[in-house]
């Protein structure tokens, strides 16, 4: 065995085509938007001591300010999506929420941009500030469906996929502000 094998550990086959990547990152790193993401400051804003925000139990008029004073932030306008597409059955509209998803998405892709990301890769819903944008990016296909974006919607849940196969599940309910164990 040359040194090469042994310095990679293919003498003992620990290492072979199948564990690789056990040892070895395979595609593209996560990419984890910085401690510092306007989304912090919305749920510093509007997290108060709970342990998640759920759109639908938040003031609309605190929605509307946090989104005012941190433009930037995914999350501010994920939770402007989910209240009007929670309002569905009465009256909710799902144009709006697809306009405010669709800010989110994009002050989203902006600031994962900034963090290195490249267009493909993980994006965790394990790391908090990663959270707003996966939750604009949940509520962007739920409002192309409701509007008939059926392609919009299929790209959409397939990005979701890509980016964190856990994020739809974890977000479902709300925008959990605790730690989420890797899954």
């Amino acid at each position: 065995m040359d040194a090469v094998h042994v310095w990679w550990g293919w003498e003992d086959g620990a290492v072979s085509e199948d564990t690789l990547g056990d040892r070895l990152p395979v595609g593209p790193p996560s990419t984890l938007l910085p401690a510092d993401h306007p989304d912090l400051a919305v749920i510093a804003l509007l997290g108060e001591a709970g342990t998640s925000l759920v759109a639908t139990d938040l003031d609309p008029a605190a929605l509307r300010r946090a989104a005012a004073q941190h433009p930037a932030s995914s999350l501010a306008w994920a939770l402007l999506a989910r209240a009007e597409l929670a309002d569905g059955a009465t009256g909710g509209d799902a144009v709006a929420a697809y306009a405010f998803a669709r800010v989110g998405y994009h002050r989203g892709l902006d600031a994962l941009r900034r963090a290195g990301w490249r267009g493909q890769g993980p994006v965790p819903v394990t790391h908090l500030p990663n959270r707003g944008f996966l939750a604009a990016l949940l509520a962007l296909g739920e409002a192309a469906a409701r509007i008939g974006e059926d392609g919009e919607a299929a790209r959409i849940e397939e990005f979701l996929q890509q980016s964190d196969p856990t994020a739809a599940s974890v977000l479902a309910a709300g925008i959990p502000l605790g730690e989420i164990a890797a899954g």
